[in-house]
């Protein structure tokens, strides 16, 4: 029985942090001459296209990656609705899309509900992408029922649950909820197994860690070290949640007068330069920067611990400081930390002393670089992006 070339299907939602982790891996499906559809909002079909994956677009009603971060509310309840919300409205759209032309395996991101419910429908393996932490043996013990305990009594939250498990059981699911949304048959893990937490109970007979899928990010532009810089910080908050001005001043307190040292300063689309007021030449200030590069050449990274960041500052053996804002932010700040290669801080104590401490006492300690250096080495051999395509081949259906 031989493999065959296939029809791969992948879903996602409009966010960076979703879309990224994937875009390598499709690319290497496509090389390997796989033809690979990707349905995803407009927003990213150029981004996918490059890719060599055909787009299928499909129009969402969550909160864009341009939005105000407070579009998604305050509370857990106010987070997840949307995803309901929008998968329901989805699912037709796709369908349509693929009618006719159904693929042999699904890949998904994991918030993409409709993509698991399609392939339950077209009776094709299904295989999650996750670019964050997935679940350990004893999570919803430890974790989700503490989390939802207090949700769940509401009137509101027993709404969300009840149209959950109505929309699953009309396209054929009897899986619960939060097993729908958090216990996939097989899944990828595109974050290094460092960064998992309690990664000896994580059941590697459906997760496999393939660690960071990076590929060539040059399409993304180039920096060059500034001359006579003899310490580089890059401070990047992601693209979410910068609307942090405050946050953004007390960094230029910190770097701007240490002798020798350059800031790199990314402050996204919601805050205007002009309200940092005036800048010395060490500093320099975008609303967005190619990431990796500049990593690759920095001697410590402030961030907000995103798994996307987190992966990139062990992959180039960087010493961090952690500034978690949302979501899986705050665990991985704490992954970091105890892994010995980064400190955290939360907002409200990111002063400027607290910042130029920590970084002086991370970025020439011998011990963190010996962390970093076995870590990028360890997450080197994960096997990354041909490993993921390997482990997706292996679960088509065959002749």
């Amino acid at each position: 029985m031989t493999r065959r070339r296939a029809h791969i299907a992948m879903f996602s939602i409009a966010a960076h942090g979703h879309v990224n982790p994937s875009l390598e891996v499709i690319r290497e499906l496509v090389a390997r001459g796989h033809r690979v559809t990707y349905a995803v909002p407009p927003l990213f079909a150029e981004k996918v296209a490059a890719t060599g994956a055909e787009v299928k677009p499909w129009n969402s009603t969550l909160p864009s990656p341009d939005d105000d971060p407070s579009a998604w509310g305050t509370t857990l309840l106010d987070n997840v609705e949307p995803f309901l919300a929008d998968a329901m409205q989805a699912l037709p759209q796709l369908t349509a899309a693929y009618e006719g032309d159904e693929p042999d395996l699904v890949l998904h991101d994991i918030t993409a509900y409709p993509a698991r419910v399609l392939a339950h429908r077209w009776g094709v393996p299904a295989v999650s992408l996750s670019p964050n932490l997935v679940a350990w043996e004893g999570y919803e013990e430890e974790v989700a029922e503490p989390m939802w305990a207090e949700p769940k009594q509401t009137p509101r939250g027993q709404a969300y649950y009840a149209r959950f498990r109505t929309w699953l059981e009309e396209n054929g699911l009897t899986l619960d909820p939060d097993a729908f949304m958090g216990r996939p048959d097989r899944s990828l893990v595109l974050i290094p197994k460092a960064l998992q937490p309690f990664a000896d109970r994580v059941d590697e007979r459906v997760y496999s860690f393939v660690g960071a899928c990076q590929g060539d990010r040059t399409g993304e532009g180039e920096w060059t070290r500034p001359a006579g810089a003899e310490k580089v910080v890059l401070v990047s908050l992601g693209s979410a949640f910068t609307k942090r001005p405050d946050f953004y001043r007390e960094c230029v307190r910190a770097f701007a007068g240490l002798p020798g040292w350059h800031l790199v300063l990314q402050i996204g689309k919601h805050v205007d330069p002009a309200d940092l007021g005036a800048l010395p030449g060490n500093v320099e200030v975008h609303s967005w920067v190619p990431q990796l590069a500049i990593l690759r050449q920095a001697d410590l990274f402030v961030t907000h611990a995103g798994a996307g960041g987190s992966q990139e500052g062990l992959a180039t053996a960087t010493p961090m400081i952690a500034v978690p804002q949302a979501a899986d932010q705050f665990g991985n700040a704490d992954m970091l930390a105890g892994l010995g290669v980064a400190r955290r801080l939360d907002t409200a104590d990111a002063t400027a002393e607290a910042l130029r401490e920590a970084a002086l006492a991370l970025v020439d300690d011998p011990e963190t670089a010996r962390r970093l250096n076995a870590i990028a080495t360890e997450t080197a051999r994960e096997g990354g992006t041909r490993r993921a395509a390997d482990l997706i081949e292996a679960e088509l259906p065959r002749r």
